[in-house]
Formats: C-alpha cells, structure tokens, sequence
C-alpha cells in the first residue's frame, strides 16, 4: 500500500483539487469548510467546483485580466466555463455588512447569479437580479442542492430530505446570525430556547409527513418572511401538545419573521431524524455552549471526558444510568449512545429486524437513563437533547438533587430511588462561592457534619452539623445513596479533594465504603475557557453489604498532560484524555 503523503509544514492538502494550499485561517476555517458542504450536503461533484487555482473575475467592466480571485467557484458541469458559472462563493474573515459587499461586488462582474458569504462563523445566501438595466440583490434563504434550480429551493418533499454531516457549522452560523441580527433578545438562553423550539418544529415536520409530500418546514425563495413564519408557528401549536413535557404550553416563537425565516432555510434540506448522532450532538453543543458559560457552577464536560468515563465504566444495556447533575445531559447521551451500539450489536446477532432493533433502542432509553438538574433551563435543554437523538426525555426531572427526597415531586420519586442505579456518572456543580447551607439540607448528611480525630482509636468520627458545606462533597454522598451495592461511580472533582490534608476525613470515608478503581489527573485546560479549577475524574465502586473492606489493591492512575485544546478553548491535535480508557480496560485484563 502506498505511503500516505503528508502536507509540508505550514500548509494542508485543498479538499477539491488536492493541491498544497497554505494553511491559513482563511483556507482551514472558511474555504475547506464550505468546500466540503457543498460536496457532502448539497451534492455538487468534486470535478464540478473549483477552488485552487482559484477563479477570477472581472473587477470592472474593461478589466481583462480577471483581478479578482473567487474562493470557491461552481459549475454546472466539469469544463468549468465562465458563462455557465452558477455559485460564487466568497471566505474572507470579514463582518457580515463587508461580506455582503464584497460578494456583491464579485457577482456584478460575473455571469453567477447566486453568491454565498461564509467567513467560518457566519453565511449568508444572495440572488443577483438583472432588471431595467440595473443589477439588485435579495437575500435568499439557501442555494440549490446540486440538480435543483433557484425556483425549487424550498420546494422538499420528504423523501428528498439528506442526513447531514456539517450540522456544527450550520448551527454556529446561526447563533451568530441571531446574536447579531435578533432585536430585543441578547441573551444566549433565550436564542438557544428558539432554536429548541424549531428543532422540534422540524422535528414534528419530519415524522408527520408522508415521503411524497411538501414539508411545511421550508422557506421558498419568492415567499414572504410573514407567510413562512405564519406556517412555522402553525407547526410550533402542534409541537407544544406533542412534547408537551419538553416544550412549555406557553412557549412561543420570539424569533423576527426574517430570523426564522433564515433558521428555516438553514435547515430546510436535513433530514435531523435521520442525521448521524455525532453530528447532532455537535451542532447541538456548539450552539447552547454560548448559553451555558459557568453560571452556577456549570459548564459543559468536554465530549472526551465524557466519552473516557462512559467507556470506563463499560454499561450494558440493561443497566440503570443516573446523573444526578445532569446539566445538558452530556453523560446521559453517551451514555445512551455507548449501550445502543452494544444492543445493535447483539440484536444484529440475533437477526432481529431494524424496526425492531429500533423499537427496543426506544425502550432502553425510556426504562434505563435517568437524570436531574435544579435548573429549569438546563433541565430542558437535556429533555430536548434526548428527544433529539432518540428518546428517554420523559427521564430527565428538574429538581434539586441535595434536597430530601421527600421534597421531590411523585413522578420524580417514583422513577428516582435510592441504591437503585447500576452506574452513576458526574460532573456535580463545585465551588466555595456556591455552598449548601441549612439545618434541613445537611442533617441528611454524614458529610454535612465535620469530622475530628478520635486519639483513642486514631480514626475519624462524626461530630457537630456544619453551617454550610461545598456542593462537590455532598454530591459523593448523595451518589453513594442512589447507588446499587456493587454499583460504579464516576465522578469529576476538584483535586483539592484529593489531596488536601483537611479533607483526609473525606478521603477515609470515602474508602469505608467504596473502593476506588481508578483516578485519573485531566490538564488544567481541561475545562478552560470557562473555568481555571484543577480536576481529576474518580472512579469508585460500591461495596455490598456484608463485603469487606480491602485494605490493599490495586488503583489504575493515568495523568493525563494535553485534552485537545488550549487555555482559549482553541482545538490543538494532542489529546491524552481519549487514550485512557483503552489503556485501563488493558490494565484490567492484565490485573484481572
């Protein structure tokens, strides 16, 4: 087999032409990108766009040199010839008002009639109008999939909806589309809501219409805004009754007519139900992350920490799988996907058919994960993100984990119980500036108590009921109480936790009724940009009643020096944390 040749330093491979191009910000951030939607979203062969060498323009009507560089030019065919260009598409890093400009200015001197802005972070669609002698421009809500013409874009039936595969960049365009554009709604929280509430709109679309006939969830190019939100809204009516626990009865669509209209044609052509799940996920990430920034102790759990711990822990598909601080439902949603693959497996095995495989997917996800968070938003934004990628919503309760279970409403109590779940997966809120205070709230706590050395016996005993108490420490004791005997949990906590001379109690503790399997040191950056605090994931199983304590065993411990990113959050190729659990399931045989 031939050697794969690599890119000298300082430059990539083009997507299309193949040819060595300098890796700018501009060529890996812009032109790549949108090079390979054009291919894998909307169909148009490799042979018939052309990016390096790059296509020029006329910079004015007597020019005949062709000055102006295109970024990324498409064709309807593979001679590439200038009177039958169809697309224009222009990368430079500018703002959304300079974009606009350049690329108008490009298609004045050129026969495209469509022009599409993309700088990484934002995209806009334009028309070229010829009429009376002048040339206009209008804002369209897309460009047509390869074989379509302008008149169709909007124009889907069902069955010609495609899986995506570049949701992420689909998604960030539209934050910063609405960040940049809504009126009266500046808050993160609020856009990702809307979003949400589209999503299911979509969704809703998708599963209740039949494959030869038009989606409602469009937006054509000679429609008016009003008319499309109008049809969406009619949708959104129909949503709230069907994911009545998801989306609030007195939701509603917030969004301009011109902002929806955008987000329709941004997802007009998916088929979401039918998308890979990576892809949703993160898309979905990318674009609540602006809303979750650290607030309150939470913040996302980087998707490899995730993927390390639910890898680690190894559930099967019967298992219980609680988060009692479930945020955004990270945990739970790999965690989903983990035991998924496994069943499919099995099932395959089995000769099963698909719709049944399918079927029995949906019942794992409904009878076996569970979840808590006490914010109502983020609550929602794990209901929404289950709902998207299968099922198992109709797990997740808002509530306050630390509370006294008997606070917690029915439905909660009876789906949540204590020494219930097989396996329980973490990242509690953690912080002094955040401590749990109150007689009521404490006194369910051995931990909410403090602890002194008994000089008789040299061992620590309980004492007085503390004032107040940090989060993180009362959160292993509240897991230790969902957990079955015999059941593993994994846990992310501050490093003070584990080393920390005064909280050797904790540590003592801890090992009287659990044993520790593994611990693993994640970089400073781990959490970065939205937190500094040192971690470390702990992985510990529960001892059963009756078992005795091991006083000597074996610990796997991995430090782990790079996570795949920086201190800004900027994606770097080094990445230990997504090694180790292939280096402890090795460990495990050899120790076994």
């Amino acid at each position: 087999m031939a050697e794969k040749k690599e890119p000298k330093d300082g430059y990539i491979f083009d997507y299309i032409s193949g040819i060595e191009v300098k890796a700018t910000p501009e060529e890996t951030e812009a032109v790549q990108v949108y090079s390979k939607i054009l291919v894998e979203d909307y169909g148009y062969p490799k042979e018939h766009i052309q990016t390096h060498p790059q296509h020029r323009v006329k910079v004015r009507p007597s020019d005949t040199k062709k000055e102006y560089p295109v970024d990324i030019a498409v064709f309807p065919n593979n001679k590439k010839e200038e009177n039958h260009i169809s697309i224009i598409v222009e990368c430079k890093k500018k703002n959304r008002k300079d974009g606009k400009t350049q690329l108008q200015d490009y298609l004045r001197f050129s026969r495209a009639p469509i022009g599409v802005w993309f700088n990484g972070d934002e995209r806009l669609f334009i028309k070229k109008i010829e009429k009376d002698g002048k040339i206009l421009f209008e804002d369209i809500p897309n460009i047509p999939k390869y074989g379509q013409r302008l008149e169709d874009v909007g124009k889907f039936k069902r069955k010609d909806l495609k899986p995506a595969t570049n949701l992420k960049n689909v998604f960030k365009a539209m934050r910063n589309y609405l960040a940049g554009n809504v009126v009266g709604a500046t808050r993160d929280e609020v856009f990702a809501q809307q979003l949400i509430n589209l999503i299911f709109c979509k969704l809703y679309d998708e599963k209740f219409t039949k494959p030869n006939e038009m989606v409602s969830f469009r937006a054509g190019i000679d429609e008016s805004p009003k008319d499309v939100f109008k049809r969406i809204n009619e949708i959104f009516i129909k949503v709230k009754k069907n994911y009545d626990d998801v989306i609030d009865p007195t939701d509603n669509i917030m969004l301009d007519e011109y902002s929806l209209t955008y987000i329709v044609g941004e997802l007009q052509q998916y088929a979401i139900m039918e998308s890979n799940r990576d892809a949703i996920s993160d898309a979905f990430e990318v674009f609540i992350g602006h809303a979750l920034k650290g607030a309150q102790g939470q913040f996302f759990t980087p998707r490899n920490v995730v993927k390390m711990v639910v890898e680690m822990v190894d559930p099967s598909p019967s298992d219980k799988i609680m988060d009692p601080a479930c945020g955004s439902g990270g945990f739970l949603v790999e965690s989903l996907r983990y035991i998924w693959e496994k069943a499919e497996l099995e099932y395959n095995e089995l000769g099963w058919p698909k719709h049944e495989i399918e079927i029995e997917k949906q019942k794992i996800a409904i009878k076996n994960l569970r979840g808590i968070d006490k914010d109502y938003f983020l609550s929602k934004v794990a209901k929404a993100y289950m709902a998207l990628l299968g099922d198992g919503r109709g797990g997740i309760f808002c509530e306050n984990s630390l509370e006294s279970i008997n606070h917690w409403n029915k439905k909660t109590r009876d789906e949540i119980k204590f020494e219930y779940f097989d396996h329980i997966l973490t990242n509690p809120p953690f912080g002094s500036k955040i401590p749990v205070k109150g007689e009521e709230m404490l006194k369910q706590y051995q931990l909410g108590h403090s602890w002194k050395i008994d000089k008789k016996t040299n061992k620590f005993v309980k004492g007085k009921l503390k004032s107040k108490e940090t989060p993180q420490i009362l959160f292993i004791e509240r897991c230790l109480h969902l957990l079955k005997p015999g059941g593993k949990l994994a846990i992310v906590l501050p490093d003070g936790i584990l080393g920390n001379d005064t909280l050797t109690y904790l540590r003592e503790w801890i090992l009287g009724r659990a044993k520790v399997l593994a611990v693993i040191d994640v970089p400073i950056e781990t959490f970065m940009p939205y937190t500094s605090t040192k971690t470390s994931v702990l992985l510990l199983k529960k001892y059963k009643d009756g078992e005795s304590i091991e006083e000597d065993y074996k610990v796997f411990m991995a430090k782990c020096e790079t996570c795949g990113h920086n201190r800004r959050g900027q994606e770097t190729e080094s990445d230990d944390i997504s090694e180790i659990s292939t280096y402890y399931k090795k460990w495990l045989k050899e120790n076994d």
